[in-house]
């Protein structure tokens, strides 16, 4: 688990990577290693007081980045974890049942209203002022009629008349007639005029009546689609902590690591902590640590980072206290490894990178693919259906005043969206870049930067060692000198 972390480091990093590779001296990180032993202490006092102290040097800017355990098959913490784990599985499931239900009735509605929609919008043709934009919702409407309500009169319907009892004209009268009025002006026989008038009054009260059921049923999905939308963002808030919480009861394959013996009552856990914190240049110069002409605006492109990565392994006996409800607690060895490195923000993108590629980081990628992801690929039709047409205009007017057209803007500190958006596809690109070629390595002044950052992240390493064990009453010895002292000297 250590060896993981710290690999990612040195792949990374050119500084801390291959020698052989980039042709200098190797350089190993500063390294302390602590081990206590008591079957009657467990891990968290240790691993808490390392936490809080921590947080205290850099500003709680301090992540979990691993968090693995694995308990041997014969012991009784192994089987109640399992079927701890097992009822978060069932229930999750189960509430994941009816998002499945919800999701697609909110797919079916979003069909159905944009079926509406379509419908609606020849309404609003043939009730247009303009003509051929009126003539052509009319048409599109008949044809509806024509297809879904007449044609439920079999033979007697106008296509069918037209086509097997040659009423050749009936259908060419009653796509052009406007109004019943107008069927005496036509030229037709008597017989195709009784006919085709009182289909035409039939077709104007249907279009009448069924336009008022037609835009009242639209509003009426549309508030069923915001009920269930609510519906599958509660029910996935209400699945996300037993998916959560069953993924992070899962034990981690640990091989044949002789710790685990399967009959044995034993559990090993994997901790790693890392923090990290920015080495401020003008600080450096105030205390005469680097020349002052570092000092000047835009001489480093890269910041860096003093950073400590913390390893617990810990190997124990789970005892069961019994009480209102039963829990564990474990006795057994700890060993705690403290590493100081100095990362420049090119070197810690790649190692977020390389943690996400590794299996150290992948616990919780199919809870957030199950829970969020979906309402992600329909919010733009959701958003469509469900905001007024008063929220649609503020959107828009917010967009085209985010264009900005003065060239003088950004000279006094106003950054549209568009510019937003080409900072965020510079630093995707940036970091494709970094991703095929690597970090590169440090100039002169990078370097003074990074020894001495070295030096820090080394007395950081060893405070929180030595300070831990002054607090525990164990012996300690001074602290080694700073690495960029012993290169550089003073300034």
């Amino acid at each position: 688990m250590e060896d993981s972390v710290s690999k990612i480091i040195e792949e990374v990093s050119p500084f801390y990577g291959d020698a052989k590779k980039y042709k200098r001296e190797p350089v190993e990180a500063e390294k302390h290693e602590l081990t206590y032993d008591s079957t009657s202490e467990t891990l968290e006092p240790v691993y808490f007081w390392i936490v809080d102290y921590m947080n205290s040097l850099f500003e709680r800017d301090v992540k979990k980045l691993i968090d693995n355990f694995s308990s041997s098959p014969g012991s009784g913490h192994f089987s109640e974890l399992g079927m701890r784990a097992t009822r978060m599985q069932e229930e999750g499931m189960k509430i994941l049942g009816a998002v499945n239900t919800v999701l697609k009735s909110i797919l079916n509605l979003i069909y159905d209203l944009k079926e509406f929609e379509i419908r609606i919008s020849h309404y609003t043709s043939a009730n247009s002022k303009n003509k051929d934009e009126a003539e052509a919702g009319f048409l599109a409407l008949k044809q509806i009629w024509m297809d879904n309500v007449d044609v439920k009169r079999g033979r007697g319907s106008i296509n069918m008349m037209a086509q097997d009892l040659n009423f050749v004209t009936l259908r060419d009268a009653f796509m052009i007639a406007r109004s019943v009025g107008e069927v005496e002006k036509m030229d037709l026989n008597d017989r195709v005029k009784r006919i085709l008038k009182p289909r035409l009054k039939e077709f104007f009260e249907w279009k009448t009546r069924s336009e008022i059921e037609l835009k009242k049923r639209f509003e009426i999905e549309k508030s069923y689609l915001k009920s269930q939308l609510n519906s599958l963002q509660l029910y996935t808030r209400w699945a996300k902590p037993y998916l959560i919480a069953a993924e992070r009861l899962r034990m981690q394959e640990m091989g044949q690591a002789p710790d685990l013996v399967n009959v044995f009552n034993t559990i090993v856990l994997q901790l790693t902590l890392f923090a990290k914190e920015e080495i401020k240049i003008d600080e450096l110069v105030l205390d005469s640590d680097v020349p002052r002409e570092f000092g000047k605006k835009g001489r480093f492109k890269r910041k860096y980072y003093k950073c400590v990565l913390v390893d617990f392994v810990f190997r124990g006996i789970p005892q069961r206290v019994s009480g209102q409800q039963a829990h564990y607690v474990f006795g057994g060895r700890t060993d705690v490894s403290f590493r100081g490195y100095c990362l420049n923000e090119d070197e810690l993108k790649l190692f977020d990178e390389g943690l996400k590629k590794s299996d150290i980081e992948d616990a919780l990628k199919l809870v957030e693919g199950v829970t969020t992801e979906s309402l992600d690929q329909l919010k733009g039709d959701i958003d469509y259906f469900l905001k007024s047409d008063a929220e649609k205009a503020k959107e828009e007017e917010k967009k085209r005043k985010s264009i900005d057209i003065n060239p003088f803007s950004a000279l006094f500190g106003f950054y549209s969206e568009k510019v937003a958006q080409r900072k965020e596809n510079k630093e995707k690109a940036h970091l494709e870049k970094l991703k095929k070629k690597g970090a590169a390595g440090d100039n002169y002044a990078e370097k003074l930067i990074r020894n001495i950052g070295e030096g820090k992240a080394a007395e950081s390493c060893f405070n929180i060692f030595d300070t831990y064990k002054k607090a525990h009453g164990m012996p300690s010895h001074p602290a080694p000198e700073e690495e960029y002292k012993k290169s550089f000297g003073e300034f």
